[in-house]
């Protein structure tokens, strides 16, 4: 497999999406209950959303702090925040919630920062190097 030479934008854009997936996940896994009220989103999708972004956080920032990593895992990444946008936005269209403001509010925000980072990762992807071997 083709492993690359981490451009610093890419471990930054990695970094900052784990520090912020991470702060998201506990906030929906330990505030499902109280979020659920606010949002008008099922507390079952907010904790198994929530109970999915810890390990995601933790994995991406492990990527971010090494030099190399594998490209398609790099890939993985950026394609994985792509259908988590497409998802946001296909459960706000579905009918499957029902929302309040606040809760389409949030959606649609979180969506638009995983879609940044989706952005300045494949930017940081694009100029990062082949390792030589």
């Amino acid at each position: 497999m083709m492993t690359i030479q981490s451009s610093p934008l890419l471990r930054q854009a990695l970094v900052a999406d784990a520090t912020t997936s991470a702060a998201f996940g506990l906030m929906m896994l330990i505030g499902a209950g109280p979020l659920s009220g606010i949002f008008g989103l099922p507390e079952v999708l907010l904790r198994i959303a929530g109970a999915v972004l810890l390990p995601y956080a933790a994995f991406i920032g492990w990527l971010g702090l090494r030099e190399q990593i594998l490209k398609p895992i790099a890939w993985a990444v950026v394609f994985g925040n792509a259908l988590w946008v497409a998802d946001s936005f296909l459960l706000l269209a579905s009918g499957w919630v029902s929302p309040t403001s606040a809760g389409y509010a949030f959606v649609i925000a979180q969506a638009l920062v995983v879609l940044m980072y989706a952005e300045f990762q494949y930017v940081g992807l694009r100029r990062s190097a082949e390792a030589v071997a």
